[in-house]
């Protein structure tokens, strides 16, 4: 096994052996979500570039506008921003998103930091330069370190629903599915829709399940009007 491999095995080894997990799933109407992923990317491409000549991003992902809303809603219920230690629950002031990038080595999670103060554009922008740089191997160790919750989306590899394993010292992961074309029910009458999987895991000595709860409500309505994913 190559070096990161290695490390990969140990970490996650270690995570479920000494981190107590568990896990909150919840089905989200996702059909706002990607009209206004659909408004931005079509503004984004009539946009010429910036004052400062930098182009804007080619699109804008679902997953970029998730790493907002849950930067969000982790402002709102910051108990779900926290880490354990042996003397205390440690709640983070900043909020820190890891982003679960695979490579061919295995996986790494490069940080956006203060990504609650950033817009949909601007994590746009840098998940795509730490994400070429992973690949590339040319990430620096502290870009991958000490974030306070991961985001892992398998969405664009067909996956309906998973549960991820934490990235300690962090307190929870979410794992996020596709969006699927799937019949709903909406004033007594079926119609077209769409939904996204969500599904929360806990290091239950930081998180209890009202905790948990209350992050993905909170998560639901931001995915679910998005424009407060926008405003903050």
């Amino acid at each position: 096994m190559s070096q990161m491999r290695k490390a990969i095995a140990r970490r996650l080894t270690e995570s479920k052996i000494t981190v107590p997990h568990f896990y909150l799933s919840i089905d989200v109407d996702a059909s706002r979500l990607t009209k206004l992923r659909a408004e931005i990317n079509a503004e984004l491409a009539a946009q010429d570039p910036g004052a400062d000549g930098e182009a804007p991003p080619t699109k804008v992902s679902l997953n970029d506008l998730l790493i907002k809303a849950c930067a969000v809603a982790l402002t709102r219920v910051p108990e779900c921003n926290a880490s354990f230690t042996p003397d205390a629950i440690l709640i983070h002031k900043r909020v820190d998103v890891s982003v679960a990038v695979a490579i061919p080595d295995g996986l790494v999670t490069p940080v956006v930091r203060r990504a609650d103060l950033k817009s949909v554009v601007a994590i746009a922008r840098e998940v795509r330069e730490l994400a070429s740089r992973a690949r590339a191997k040319k990430l620096a160790p502290e870009e991958m370190a000490n974030g306070t919750f991961s985001i892992s989306n398998l969405g664009m590899f067909g996956i309906d629903q998973f549960s991820a394993v934490i990235n300690p010292p962090e307190g929870a992961i979410l794992a996020v599915g596709q969006v699927r074309d799937v019949p709903v029910v909406s004033e007594g009458a079926v119609v077209p829709g769409q939904r996204i999987a969500l599904t929360l895991s806990c290091d239950h000595r930081v998180v209890d399940g009202a905790i948990g709860a209350a992050f993905l409500s909170e998560l639901r309505r931001l995915v679910e009007h998005p424009l407060r994913v926008l405003t903050g």
